[in-house]
């Protein structure tokens, strides 16, 4: 799906860097998509969830520890020892 091949590039060459030590990691991603005019919303079951024109809210949550990964929602995934984030989407 094309959504997230730009959520993706957002958070893999984003507009600041994450400062661990200065920001929370989920507070980063928010930034940054939101600056790249995704609607980021609050989300009950997730870390936050995007809200795309005309279409079904996408649920995320992020993590530095990659064994948390679930299918739950599609998940954003800091690696401290490359200092880069992936993204993992969505079960579908």
């Amino acid at each position: 799906m094309q959504i997230f091949q730009v959520i993706e590039e957002t958070i893999t060459k984003p507009p600041i860097p994450h400062e661990p030590q200065k920001q929370s990691l989920k507070a980063w991603a928010m930034y940054c998509l939101r600056d790249k005019g995704f609607k980021v919303v609050y989300a009950q079951n997730a870390d936050f969830a995007i809200e795309p024109k005309g279409g079904d809210k996408l649920y995320f949550k992020v993590t530095n520890h990659p064994e948390d990964v679930d299918n739950s929602c599609g998940w954003i995934v800091w690696d401290s020892a490359t200092k880069s984030a992936s993204l993992i989407p969505p079960k579908s």
